[in-house]
């Protein structure tokens, strides 16, 4: 298997790097409220799965074979159903981390209390 078949795959690891960090740096809760997250990318995602499956049968689009990976459900890569769990997961964090900044009274605010928390333990 060829590099190009990865791309797909390396830019959602890429989106996921990006805010995964964000986690522990503003100490997001996100990931522990599975039932309400799962109900998130359930909601955000459906309606473009079924969207592709539809634009894809009808012949308005395909995946390149030469840049996706070769196990399809439904005639669809894997790495576009992924695409709609990774998306909105990286949403929702990076929509939380900003919530928090903003309640914790901007960036300046949470790095000196950072700065302040290391200095106590």
């Amino acid at each position: 298997m060829s590099l190009p078949h990865w791309s797909y795959v390396a830019m959602l690891v890429f989106c996921l790097a990006g805010t995964l960090p964000l986690v522990p740096a503003f100490r997001l809760h996100v990931l522990r409220q599975r039932r309400r997250l799962a109900l998130t990318i359930l909601l955000a995602g459906t309606p473009f799965v079924v969207w592709d499956l539809y634009a894809t049968h009808a012949g308005h689009w395909w995946f390149d074979a030469g840049q996706t990976l070769p196990p399809r459900i439904a005639g669809l890569p894997l790495e576009e159903i992924a695409f709609f769990v990774v998306i909105p997961l990286v949403s929702v964090l990076t929509f939380e981390a900003v919530r928090a900044v903003g309640r914790r009274g901007g960036v300046r605010a949470a790095a000196a209390r950072s700065d302040d928390e290391r200095r106590v333990s």
